[in-house]
């Protein structure tokens, strides 16, 4: 179940409650007139089951209420009520199968952000991987790839791409381009510094490495693990199964390709740096495609069930 908690202009009050109860899966109304102060208004609280959200919160934009009031929504943890049982199954499908459009765009759009910290995660990744590449250690490349932070840009260019939203596929994009080249930039330094040391060489990046000598050697294995990553990453953002993500983290191999480029670029490894770099772009293009088209059939699938539900007549 979601809670919605509206705060509405008095005289769109009526029109806003008539919009609540004529959806199917809603319950637990409750007015509370003049109760707003920041904006003034009356505030609207109800329980949604969550295959019924994207429907209520569509209306509720329709009415221009993101911009006179406000609309907030939360996940309900717990809810002991028959009302609310009632309504999850009154509600058409499964709320595990349902997407929350507006919120997959917010979650997105604030993961897809390039800023200072996620700049950070994502150097720090590529450092550790660095450490991995050249250490022959699948542990510090599982931890890397736990560490990065690149599957939200990834997921909000697929969102972006099937709602059409311009403006989240280029804050999506540059966050992926900008932040991969300032990452892999100073993990470049970053291994000199580490063969100033004396605890990174040549030698070792060049080296028999049996477990991890397949970060730049691309194939099509490669590609169908992106996929299947990015489906599985798709559906546990829209079914709010973040425990997921973990898994797709250290599936694919975007993170330790870019640290194996980076340090091979600082030795002059060039053939290792493209064969890198492929499995980079190869691993991108895969989550992104798988992405976009686990949205795409998910959109297809929901709305002809939703239209299945409607009464006939």
């Amino acid at each position: 179940m979601l809670h919605l908690r509206l705060i509405v202009p008095a005289d769109r009050t009526e029109e806003v409650v008539r919009t609540v109860e004529k959806t199917v899966g809603t319950t637990h109304l409750v007015v509370l007139p003049g109760a707003a102060r920041d904006p003034m208004g009356d505030v609207v609280m109800c329980d949604v089951a969550r295959e019924a959200g994207d429907s209520l919160l569509g209306d509720l934009r329709e009415l221009g209420l993101d911009e006179t009031g406000s609309i907030a929504v939360e996940n309900i943890d717990l809810s002991l009520s028959r009302r609310a049982d009632e309504a999850e199954e009154e509600a058409p499908g499964e709320g595990a199968d349902a997407v929350l459009w507006e919120q997959l765009t917010d979650a997105t759009h604030e993961e897809s952000t390039l800023s200072v910290t996620y700049l950070a995660f994502l150097t720090l990744a590529t450092m550790i991987a660095a450490c991995g590449v050249v250490l022959d250690n699948a542990i510090l490349i599982v931890g890397a790839m736990a560490v990065g932070p690149e599957f939200g840009p990834l997921a909000g260019l697929c969102t972006a791409l099937v709602r059409r939203a311009p403006r989240l596929a280029a804050r999506s994009a540059i966050a992926l381009l900008v932040g991969f080249a300032a990452a892999m930039a100073l993990t470049t330094g970053f291994g000199m510094v580490m063969d100033a040391a004396g605890l990174f060489s040549a030698d070792m990046l060049e080296g028999a490495r049996p477990n991890t000598d397949f970060i730049w050697k691309p194939d099509m294995f490669s590609f169908v693990v992106a996929v299947l990553a990015g489906i599985a990453g798709t559906l546990s953002l829209t079914s709010a199964k973040s425990g997921a993500l973990v898994g797709v983290a250290i599936s694919v191999t975007t993170v330790p390709a870019a640290a194996n480029a980076a340090v091979a670029l600082g030795y002059g490894e060039i053939h290792q740096m493209w064969g890198s770099t492929e499995q980079l772009l190869l691993n991108l293009v895969g989550i992104v495609l798988a992405g976009t088209l686990t949205l795409v059939l998910q959109k297809v699938l929901w709305e002809r069930q939703r239209r299945r539900a409607l009464p006939r007549g």
